[in-house]
Parts: structure tokens; sequence; C-alpha cells
């Protein structure tokens, strides 16, 4: 649906036509530019707008349907520019992603937003404010909503850095596991990667559409500037958890390993006391039979024997276990 729609002249807001022709002819040979906003159209909404505006139906789709990666392209005089805003949430530890489009023509600006952000309202009130941004044309609309992008790209920055800091501490401190944990926010900036990646070559082409003088230029080199950084800022994060799981997964394997070893430690310990005190026990169960003739009955050191023997079992086993290490 169509959430507002404008006309300006030399920067300042006019009172707009209702229907979209007269729009269209209001700005017909310099005499101002339309700005029109909508959100989650349809097909039926779309089409009459496309049709007034000469809008690509490959672009129009895309606009429809969303779901589309980041990117610019030309169509004629129009230009149609696809951008991923970002919000991040500190209590899931996740970044959400919009989606809006724009169709940017001489005398004529189209966005379509798929999500809350970014605030195209708070955007298109600062530029009413200043007349002096808006008398510059359509490209000064293009460069404030990505400007906008890239700024609301700060605080998801902040917040997965926060995060990555909090999982070091939990690598090396006693807290359990966290692998879980790197893995979710690993997958995060994945995403947040195909986001900004492709930002850099896009302010390029945008930069490249602006006539050689025109002060656009420096406004849009700014944002590259910006772009890069951010661009930069997701490579490392994607590199610092990779190294974090790196780590991790190496301190969970000696963990484990330690843990094996002190079973180990266990189970030969036992072994080796069942050794020892099954000796005297062989020798007694023999003892105890009722064989006719057994050395005790003639033999007067007959028990005290087999008791020094069962001593002597014990106690060698013993101190071969513990020549062994086994106690």
């Amino acid at each position: 649906m169509i959430v507002d729609h404008a006309l300006y002249r030399n920067g300042v807001r006019t009172a707009a036509p209702e229907t979209l022709a007269e729009l269209n002819a209001a700005c017909h040979n310099g005499a101002g530019i339309a700005w029109i906003g909508l959100y989650r159209p349809d097909h039926a909404e779309f089409a009459g707008l496309a049709d007034e505006f000469a809008l690509h139906e490959l672009a129009v789709e895309d606009a429809v349907h969303a779901h589309q990666r980041p990117k610019l392209e030309r169509f004629g005089d129009t230009l149609f520019l696809v951008l991923r805003p970002a919000r991040y949430f500190d209590e899931t530890e996740t970044v959400e992603f919009g989606e809006v489009h724009v169709f940017a023509g001489p005398q004529f600006v189209i966005t379509v937003r798929h999500a809350e952000a970014p605030n195209l309202h708070e955007i298109r009130e600062k530029l009413e404010a200043r007349p002096d941004l808006l008398s510059r044309g359509t490209f000064a609309i293009v460069h404030a909503i990505v400007d906008k992008v890239v700024d609301d790209y700060a605080p998801v920055v902040a917040g997965i850095e926060n995060d990555i800091d909090e999982i070091e501490t939990e690598v090396f401190g006693d807290t359990p596991s966290p692998s879980r944990r790197i893995y979710e926010l690993t997958r995060e900036v994945i995403e947040f990667q195909r986001a900004v990646k492709p930002l850099v070559p896009i302010l390029d082409g945008l930069i490249a559409a602006v006539p050689e003088g025109d002060e656009e230029r420096r406004y849009l080199r700014d944002v590259r500037d910006h772009a890069l950084r951010v661009e930069e800022q997701a490579d490392g994060f994607r590199e610092l958890l990779h190294n974090i799981l790196s780590v991790n997964l190496t301190l969970e394997t000696k963990a484990l390993a330690a843990a094996a070893n002190r079973t180990n430690d266990e189970v030969r310990t036992i072994s080796a006391w069942a050794a020892i005190f099954f000796a005297p026990t062989l020798v007694g169960t023999v003892y105890g039979m009722n064989f006719e003739h057994m050395p005790e009955l003639g033999w007067e050191f007959g028990y005290p024997a087999s008791i020094v023997l069962m001593l002597a079992l014990s106690a060698g086993l013993y101190a071969f276990f513990r020549r062994r290490d086994w106690l």
C-alpha cells in the first residue's frame, strides 16, 4: 500500500496531486521531484505505479516478492537499488534483516519497504527540514536512504562485538561449553556479511552514476568509507569466531582426554586391588576344599604356610602394581 507520496519543488514539499498521473506530470521538465513510499505492496497495488513511471517488469517482480540480495541495477534512466537494513536484539542475540527497494529516476523516487527498518518517515522528515539537500535532486534522497541503512549497522556491530567478548570469557572460564552459542552467532555474522558485502560495489555504481563535479559524489564517498569499515568489521568477526571455535574445540578435546585418563586410572586402580584380593582368595579356596590329603593335616606349619603364601602373593602384586603406577 502507498503510505506517503509527496511533490518537492526547489527542496520544499508542496501539495501533491491525488492521482499518480497528475503526480508524474507535475514532475516533468524538472518542475519537481516525486517521492512515493510503499509498504509491502502486491502486484495489483504496484501495477498502476509501474505503468505510470515506466518501471521495468523484472525490477517490479523483485520489489513485490522481496527476498533479494543487495544490488544495484540500471533500467534506462531508472536505477533500481536493493538494500538489507538490520536491527540487533540483545535478548536473543539475533540480527533481524529487513529489505528496502528504491527506484530512482531523474524526477522521481519510489521506495518499497518490506520491514519496519529502515524508518523512511524519519529520513523524509530530516530531508524536508533541509531544502538545500532536497534541491540537489533524487540522488540526495538515495544518499539519505543508503546512509541511514549503513548508520543502522553500527548498533549491530556493537552488539555482535559484545557477544564475542562474552563468548571469549566463557571459553576460558568455568562455564559450560559455549559451542552452540558460537555456532549461532557465526550464522548471524554470515548473514550480516551477505547484507554488507555488496554495499561497496553498490556505492561505487551510485558514485559513477552521479555527474562529475556534483556535490553528491562527496557524500556518497563518505558513505562508502563507512560501509567499507563495516564490511571489514564483519569479516573480522567471522574470522575471530572461527578462531574461538577452534580454541574451544581444542579445550574440549583436552578436557575429554583428561576425563578419559582419570577414568583409566580409576579402572586400573580397581583392577589392581581386585587382583591383590583375588590371589589370597584363590589360595584360601583351594585349602578350604575337602581333600583327603592336605598339607596341613600332616604338617603342623601347613596353615601358617598357607597364610604366609597368601600374604606374599598380595605383597608381591601390590609391589608390582605400584611399580606400574596402577596404585
